[in-house]
């Protein structure tokens, strides 16, 4: 295998896992509170779908905030518990910067549901491209691909994870490493992106709007002002168009619809990618 390390990752411990970062602040770090509040989430839910989405967009900010919305996606999940056994997992860095995609060193990933296990041979597969790099310090303390952990970790019987923290890459890279890692119906597919930020209320659903057209229409020139995703989002939306993945939205509210004042609100909306019958 020949991943490019990060120039700037610190030296692995290849036997430990990464701890979760944002327990206790994004969602609840107790284990028993944390598994309620899906629940109860995910109990809510009220999205319908006419087949198990081969790829989801889904929000990333405090589950008090963005929890519906993803929940309405994730439930679409569950007649697939038992057919998924490997979730790509893709979000944009907000912490560390990075050429390319970067994957961890660590074997695991843990959140107060316990541990997932890091799809070793998946990477591997991936060394032949240049753009994806190993960097543990890119993955230390995003929350953009932790926050999803507990609630895959509920809506899935048993899954290994590629996770992929994104940064500066093109649409083109990011949609030849999803080819690469497409596989079949035990491969999910999932994008973490909130929208707009600290928009006034009304101009937040307006630009938010317009978001959602630009990805039902599977462009690839959204910018990060409309998503914070958009590298990761652009690469999907050109995977589906190479796949011939129909993009249904699921959901798009913001922070002023969920638990926080309309004068500066973040937008998050939840797409499902499902292949053609």
């Amino acid at each position: 295998m020949t991943l490019h390390p990060h120039r700037h990752m610190p030296t692995a411990n290849p036997s430990s896992a990464r701890p979760p970062a944002v327990a206790g602040l994004f969602y609840p770090g107790d284990r028993q509170d944390l598994a309620r509040t899906l629940n109860a989430l995910l109990d809510d839910a009220n999205a319908h779908a006419p087949a198990v989405p081969k790829a989801l967009i889904a929000p990333h900010a405090g589950y008090v905030y963005s929890g519906p919305i993803a929940a309405n996606a994730y439930a679409l999940l569950a007649p697939a518990r038992e057919v998924i056994r490997r979730v790509v997992l893709l979000g944009p860095t907000h912490r560390v910067a990075v050429r390319g995609l970067a994957v961890p060193a660590a074997p695991h990933f843990a959140t107060p549901l316990g541990t997932v296990e890091i799809d070793a041979a998946a990477i591997a597969s991936l060394g032949a491209l240049p753009q994806v790099v190993v960097s543990d310090e890119a993955h230390a303390l995003e929350h953009s691909l932790e926050v999803h952990l507990p609630f895959l970790q509920t809506v899935l019987s048993d899954f290994t994870l590629v996770p992929l923290a994104v940064g500066h890459a093109s649409a083109a890279e990011v949609a030849e490493v999803l080819e690469a890692l497409y596989g079949g119906p035990e491969t999910l597919i999932v994008v973490s992106s909130d929208l707009s930020h600290y928009l006034p209320y009304a101009q937040a659903q307006e630009t938010d709007r317009t978001t959602c057209e630009a990805i039902l229409a599977l462009r690839t020139d959204l910018d990060h002002e409309q998503a914070c995703g958009a590298t990761p989002v652009a690469g999907l939306t050109l995977a589906a168009r190479r796949k011939g993945l129909r993009p249904a939205l699921i959901d798009v509210r913001n922070s002023g619809d969920t638990a926080g004042d309309r004068s500066r609100v973040v937008g998050y909306a939840s797409f499902a990618f499902y292949e053609s019958p």
